[in-house]
């Protein structure tokens, strides 16, 4: 039909989860974005991603 399905698991782990935080806090490590698109144009976003050659995360902002 057509039909394409995909699952990841991830297992959160709450003190590596802080020290990332802090991390990022302390500009140490820096998380690259691509683009940024408000949640109503998530399917942009799906379609921005589809087109690959992504130079970081694509990022859905929630006001």
């Amino acid at each position: 039909m057509g039909v394409t399905g995909s699952g990841t698991q991830v297992r959160s782990h709450g003190a590596q989860l802080a020290e990332v935080g802090r991390l990022l806090d302390a500009g140490t490590i820096r998380v690259a974005i691509d683009s940024t698109f408000p949640l109503a144009h998530a399917r942009a976003a799906h379609e921005r991603a589809a087109r690959g050659h992504i130079q970081g995360k694509i990022v859905l902002t929630v006001a």
